[in-house]
């Protein structure tokens, strides 16, 4: 199953680069677990819950010239993503709250 999860955020730097370089993401249960050429356009990074029951990854990719970091949650077989979704915009919200000016989740 994969569910879309777009964040549209006011003007500057990388918000995908802001989550790479979090010193407190492993606080909020998430690790790095791949990043492809951080600086470089298109930049991806893909997330992993640290938790045992949160199945799946998140690949984030940020679109500079609209200020949109499109998140695709990505869950094999039987396994659903609201737990991860979850999580994941909770530590958006407590991390990145200021640049944030809407989230948009559509299940696919």
């Amino acid at each position: 199953m994969q569910t879309l999860v777009q964040v549209f955020s006011t003007a500057g730097s990388s918000l995908r680069e802001a989550i790479a370089d979090d010193p407190r993401l492993e606080r909020h249960a998430f690790v790095v677990s791949q990043e492809h050429k951080p600086g470089r356009q298109p930049g991806w990074l893909k997330l992993r819950s640290s938790q045992p029951d949160r199945r799946g990854a998140i690949n984030v990719e940020w679109e500079g010239a609209t200020h949109l970091l499109n998140c695709r949650i990505i869950t094999k077989g039987g396994n659903r993503p609201n737990l991860i979704a979850g999580d994941f915009i909770e530590y958006l919200l407590a991390r990145h709250r200021r640049r944030i000016q809407s989230i948009l989740i559509v299940p696919r």
